[in-house]
């Protein structure tokens, strides 16, 4: 492949098409071959910023989980909630069958 993106020729992005195995129509790649350098001028622009002393970063701001403590705490009496239940069988819930046969 050509070293510089604006040197990107048809026979660049027919062979990359050929490894993809993708057959593409010749107004397909001319269409292709100037959308991948402008995506290749665009990695050069960006390759050519001086990051010395940037550290490397996933996000552009720090980001911390807000998380309360965990806490034991009294919870409902398991009798008080089947009390509150309309319909319990073996110690369970019963519910409506939602899932019937297939039609």
């Amino acid at each position: 492949m050509s070293e510089n993106p604006t040197s990107l020729s048809e026979e660049d992005v027919r062979h990359v098409a050929r490894l993809a195995r993708l057959t593409l129509s010749d107004d397909e790649v001319g269409r292709f071959t100037e959308q991948l350098r402008g995506v290749l001028d665009l990695a050069a622009d960006l390759e050519a910023l001086n990051l010395d002393g940037i550290e490397p970063t996933a996000h552009p701001s720090e980001l911390s989980n807000v998380l309360r403590t965990d806490e034991v705490v009294a919870s409902l009496n398991q009798d008080a909630v089947f009390a509150a239940a309309p319909k319990i069988i073996d110690h369970r819930f019963s519910v409506p069958k939602i899932v019937g046969d297939a039609p």
